[in-house]
């Protein structure tokens, strides 16, 4: 340990002067650092954990891990150690379950550490990171085809109270891979405030598909102390970057809900009584936020990469809500899990109308999907909006007002639903599937209306020129 970390050793504090929530305000203390370790002894002799939120000249602001029930300001004590929060890292955390603060739970052998890394990892040199550039399947078309995740990429997914964005996330984590490298990649997944019901359903899920061999799981419970949620998400991304960046691993993070850490951070907020910003949130909740999210990215001379796929739910389905606002600020775009579709039977209900994924064009193509991914893409996007709009038009003035025309691209959005939407939840389809699927659809409109295809991919890949039978 440190000169300094000894010199905290052999001080002990008994100056607390108030306790609020999670927090104690202690008085008189010195050679204070942010972030910094702290353990607190109770009345009854028990020890338990916190860390320097606040320090200025003599005093500190400590948010206690376990909670302050049974502490009080006469006979508690604080010992403040001179170090950080760090998480052990070792290649044996694959497989592993740990929960919210890092230690394992999953009744497997002790972790034999390889190093230790500061949880609020290193900044990223902005001209060091590399452009995200390749393509992660994720073997759900309406985002392979549709809104493509690239490696390196934060694509947030937006959803809402009872729909199943759980059920996505597990079978990205399934099915996910980088085509050809599926030895290199490797899905940390955290779990935020979720209820035990939904930590059995992830852990089952992954045990009995062979998908735990390649993921770390993170589990913070909607029982343990809220202060825990502020760390998940930490935890998760420290150990993401040490395969990533010491193991040259591509890695994929989910992190699922990031509103319950919103949650807690407004709680500690609160309880530091801080002058409130929007609904109640701080008025740091973007720097907050951007301090998760930006985590994600390539390094040049790097092999490995993090990509990040943060799951919140958006309170009353409300878009303009603080935390998906920041989030798509911060994230570059974001699928929408629609309750309209959830409500017509559509698995996975993601709507790709409303959805966005801003570096898409850098992670398709030749080489890398396929030549005739994008122009594909832009048809069935423009057919499914222009059969949605109709839908709209029909409850006006009914179907009989349609032309010909209108009723095919009506037709057009119910299959593109139930056909390239819709798909098994553990269904796994390619690139090549996806894309043959869309040109299976598209099919059914007259050549004429394939206004965003070029005529050489239409000759190349519409089912009519393949030797298929066109869609009916």
């Amino acid at each position: 340990m440190s000169s300094r970390g000894e010199f905290h050793a052999a001080r002990v504090y008994a100056t607390i002067r108030g306790i609020s929530g999670p927090l104690l305000f202690v008085e008189n203390v010195q050679n204070v650092s942010y972030g910094e370790l702290v353990t607190i002894t109770t009345p009854t002799g028990e020890k338990r954990r916190g860390q320097v939120l606040e320090a200025s000249l003599d005093k500190a602001v400590i948010q206690v891990f376990e909670g302050t029930r049974g502490l009080d300001i006469t006979s508690t004590t604080v010992q403040f150690t001179g170090e950080t929060i760090k998480l052990p890292v070792s290649q044996d955390m694959l497989g592993r379950i740990f929960d919210g603060s890092g230690q394992p739970i999953d009744g497997g052998p002790p972790l034999i550490p390889e190093d230790e890394f500061d949880i609020h990892g290193a900044p990223i040199n902005p001209y060091s990171r590399a452009y995200p550039s390749e393509f992660i399947q994720t073997g759900l078309s309406v985002i392979d085809g549709m809104n493509t995740l690239v490696r390196g990429q934060k694509l947030p997914l937006f959803s809402g109270s009872g729909l199943p964005h759980n059920q996505i996330a597990a079978q990205i984590i399934r099915q996910a891979k980088v085509p050809g490298k599926e030895e290199d990649f490797a899905i940390v997944f955290a779990a935020i405030g979720i209820t035990a019901d939904e930590a059995r359903f992830f852990r089952t899920e992954f045990e009995k598909h062979g998908a735990l061999d390649h993921v770390i799981m993170f589990i913070n419970l909607a029982d343990d102390p809220a202060i825990e949620r502020l760390l998940t998400p930490r935890l998760a991304l420290t150990a993401a970057e040490y395969l990533a960046f010491s193991l040259d691993y591509h890695v994929l993070v989910v992190l699922t809900d990031m509103t319950n850490y919103a949650e807690a951070l407004r709680e500690i907020s609160a309880a530091r009584e801080e002058v409130p910003g929007r609904r109640g949130y701080p008025g740091y909740l973007y720097t907050d936020l951007a301090t998760i999210y930006e985590r994600a990215g390539r390094i040049h001379g790097k092999k490995g990469s993090i990509t990040q796929m943060p799951i919140l739910t958006m309170p009353h389905d409300d878009i303009t809500h603080p935390i998906p606002d920041l989030t798509g600020y911060i994230t570059e775009g974001q699928l929408i899990v629609d309750r309209a579709l959830h409500r017509k039977g559509i698995y996975p209900p993601i709507d790709p109308l409303p959805s966005l994924s801003r570096l898409m064009n850098e992670g398709i193509g030749a080489g890398k999907t396929r030549e005739d991914h994008r122009q594909i893409a832009d048809q069935l996007y423009y057919a499914y909006a222009e059969g949605k709009s109709l839908r709209d038009l029909v409850a006006v003035v009914g179907e009989e007002a349609l032309t010909a025309r209108d009723r095919l691209y009506l037709q057009f959005a119910d299959r593109y639903e139930r056909e390239f939407i819709n798909q098994g939840p553990y269904e796994d389809r390619d690139i090549e599937k996806t894309l043959d699927l869309g040109w299976s659809l598209v099919s059914m409109l007259p050549e004429a209306e394939l206004k965003r295809v070029d005529p050489q991919f239409i000759k190349k890949y519409h089912p009519k020129y393949r030797g298929q039978k066109p869609a009916e």
